[in-house]
């Protein structure tokens, strides 16, 4: 199995790494977190996250944002330091990139695939509700690389929310979106958090497109969390 098709089957499967049971009302708490890459270094003292609200982490470019989310998300290990994701199983979490990984396959193969490793039976009505509400749906057999960037970001967001997980971290995916597709991704977050919250890290460089979106706001200024 191809290196990105191993990664990408790790993270939509397992990322994250707790071990406890769900409990309403606790906080992920990130403690004593410290990474060097290079000459960047990052301190992450104490940070905790709110469950069920979507959670902004913005700063300027090199900052150390997607450091963070890696990190919290358990693909880069830290020097020292924990993440514990106090309440949520591994398999509650995934992470959309801002370049998505498609597999040589179709636009649906790609969106079951999290149900797939999971055992989970595809509702394929719910798939025509959710690739008709991206204007995705004439496009479901089609090989999901010839989409263009925009489809695949919208196929990227669908592949995420489609197993229903507790938590979702965004690398800068709703970054310079076209403000049809900014409203659409703000449309569905809202619904989803209405239905079934979820906790959201987001991550932008561009505050103004998503303060309206979120709940908390988390400033990095390089490689620490600064207060505003």
């Amino acid at each position: 199995m191809p290196w990105a098709l191993c990664c990408l089957s790790w993270l939509l499967y397992c990322s994250g790494s707790a071990t406890c049971s769900r409990k309403k009302g606790r906080k992920m708490r990130i403690t004593d977190l410290e990474k060097t890459i290079g000459t960047f270094h990052m301190e992450v003292d104490d940070l905790y996250i709110e469950p069920e609200k979507i959670h902004g982490i913005v700063g300027p470019n090199g900052c150390g944002k997607t450091v963070f989310l890696k990190i919290a998300a358990g693909i880069l290990p830290p020097d020292t330091g924990t993440v514990d994701y106090d309440g949520l199983s591994p398999r509650d979490i995934t992470m959309m990139f801002q370049r998505p990984y498609l597999m040589h396959t179709t636009v649906y193969e790609n969106l079951i695939y999290p149900l797939k490793i999971r055992g989970i039976r595809p509702d394929e009505e719910e798939i025509d509700r959710m690739l008709s509400r991206v204007g995705l749906k004439e496009q479901k057999r089609q090989y999901a690389r010839s989409l263009s960037s925009g489809e695949r970001q919208k196929l990227s967001f669908l592949r995420a929310v489609i197993f229903k997980p507790r938590m979702i971290m965004v690398d800068e995916t709703l970054s310079n979106l076209d403000s049809e597709s900014e409203e659409l991704f703000a449309g569905m977050i809202g619904e989803i958090q209405k239905v079934r919250p979820v906790t959201w890290l987001i991550v932008n460089h561009q505050m103004d497109h998503i303060c309206r979106l979120c709940d908390e706001m988390h400033y990095m200024e390089k490689g620490r969390f600064v207060k505003r």
